[in-house]
């Protein structure tokens, strides 16, 4: 095999490793973990500082910026939780994704197969559900390492190509290159640990003149761009969602575009802090701690600096994605149409905010049942016949209550529910077949 195919598909392959190690790993603690950390989300945002805390801990825990943004969005959309909380662990979520970064600079390559090993042996072992899901997590975490040592591998020849190398200096000595480049990944694998991983074993690989290829200064710009295109998934997971949702996406997006113009004109400085605060030593050895210190710093700043400013954050938020100019109305409808746009069947792979979603709208089609109802029996009551707003309601409630049951059901298809969540499903299907049980009564009468 060629060369470069064998090096492409050796980088290709080692990412793929490390993003299936990344995934399962959260997944598995989503499992172990999720339901605690919901608890911590709803609890602790209170106020905008312990949004950020408690953001910043669910993803340090869960491994995971994406699930606690798409949680926050579907924590939105349930109207569990305002625009400012969701915002606030927005911030959290990017101070603790940098935890990622922090964990693979450090070099435990000696230690990746017993890793495997005995997450493996627990798994296959032991039959306790809960046990078995920390030993895949620990299977996952030595996979995950098992894929950076791959890539790692694959471009120590590489660094040492001229063509390569000066490819590789044409991006670090173009800062908006660097930007470019980042995003561009980040978008595509929609991983920005992966990418910053990638980061970090192009770094700390020597090129011709023993130096890394790369260096800190010129790994900064690809790392802002790196957070650029991680805003991808808050976009993804609010299409067809509220208003707030969208925002909320809108605001994670604001926050790294804005970080990444504050700190362009100033990285030949920023990269000189971040060395005087990083381990002293050969550039090979401490470069990929200096990137992960990079990235906690950077996300730490612009979150110190936006959280005095979250008013004026919501306002231009606000601003972009305006309240309809339709009058509101009196009362409370539900919209069969609106709702079917809500259920954003890429919330299935967090089943905590499907479920808050989902429990939150089956109290709406609940409230707004009793309503048609009573129009019903008003209407029967002064003998007279029943309008086409009466039928029209009962139609779209009706229409309301299969799409949450088609929702629900592929929720459970997924068997990824714990056993409190399962039982949360159940009691959610049998209020959704009481909404149907009255709609066929009152639509009877309708005819």
């Amino acid at each position: 095999m060629p060369f470069w195919f064998k090096t492409l598909f050796g980088l290709l392959g080692g990412l793929a490793i490390f993003i299936y190690g990344m995934n399962l790993m959260s997944e598995k603690l989503q499992k172990v973990a999720g339901s605690r950390m919901k608890k911590i989300l709803e609890i602790f945002t209170k106020n905008p500082f312990l949004g950020v805390v408690s953001g910043a801990l669910v993803t340090a825990v869960l491994q995971s910026s994406s699930a606690t943004t798409v949680m926050a969005i579907g924590f939105v959309s349930a109207g569990l939780m305002g625009l400012p909380q969701a915002i606030s662990i927005i911030f959290g979520a990017n101070i603790g994704t940098t935890i990622t970064a922090q964990i693979v600079a450090f070099k435990i390559s000696n230690y990746i197969y017993l890793f495997i090993f005995v997450g493996f042996a627990i798994s296959f072992i032991v039959k306790n559900q809960k046990v078995k899901d920390i030993g895949m997590t620990i299977f996952a975490f030595g996979l995950l390492f098992l894929g950076i040592e791959t890539m790692g591998s694959v471009m120590k020849p590489l660094a040492k190509s001229e063509y390569f190398a000066e490819l590789i200096k044409s991006v670090a000595d173009i800062p908006v290159l660097g930007v470019l480049t980042g995003t561009f990944m980040t978008a595509i694998v929609q991983s920005s640990s992966a990418t910053i991983a990638v980061l970090q074993n192009l770094a700390s690989q020597a090129g011709i003149d023993g130096s890394s290829i790369l260096g800190l200064k010129g790994s900064i710009p690809i790392l802002f761009g790196d957070n650029i295109g991680t805003t991808i998934t808050a976009i993804l997971a609010c299409i067809g969602q509220s208003r707030d949702s969208k925002r909320t996406a809108i605001a994670h997006t604001l926050f790294n575009v804005s970080g990444t113009l504050l700190f362009f004109f100033f990285i030949p400085y920023y990269a000189k802090f971040i060395q005087w605060i990083s381990p002293k030593g050969n550039e090979i050895a401490v470069i990929s701690r200096q990137i992960a210190n990079a990235h906690t710093v950077f996300n730490i700043t612009m979150s110190v600096i936006w959280l005095p400013l979250l008013p004026f954050m919501v306002k231009i938020v606000k601003s972009i994605i305006q309240d309809s100019k339709q009058t509101s109305q009196i009362e409370f409808k539900i919209d069969s149409a609106e709702l079917k746009d809500v259920l954003n069947y890429r919330l299935l792979n967090n089943p905590d905010s499907a479920l808050a979603l989902t429990k939150a709208r089956t109290e709406q089609c609940l409230e707004w049942s009793k309503i048609v109802k009573n129009k019903i029996n008003d209407a029967e009551e002064k003998n007279e016949s029943f309008d086409q707003e009466i039928i029209d309601d009962a139609l779209s409630l009706n229409k309301s209550s299969e799409y949450l049951k088609n929702f629900i059901t592929a929720l459970i298809a997924k068997d990824e529910l714990s056993s409190e969540q399962a039982v949360e499903c159940e009691e959610i299907i049998i209020k959704l077949h009481k909404i149907e049980k009255k709609l066929r009564k009152a639509l009877r009468k309708t005819d």
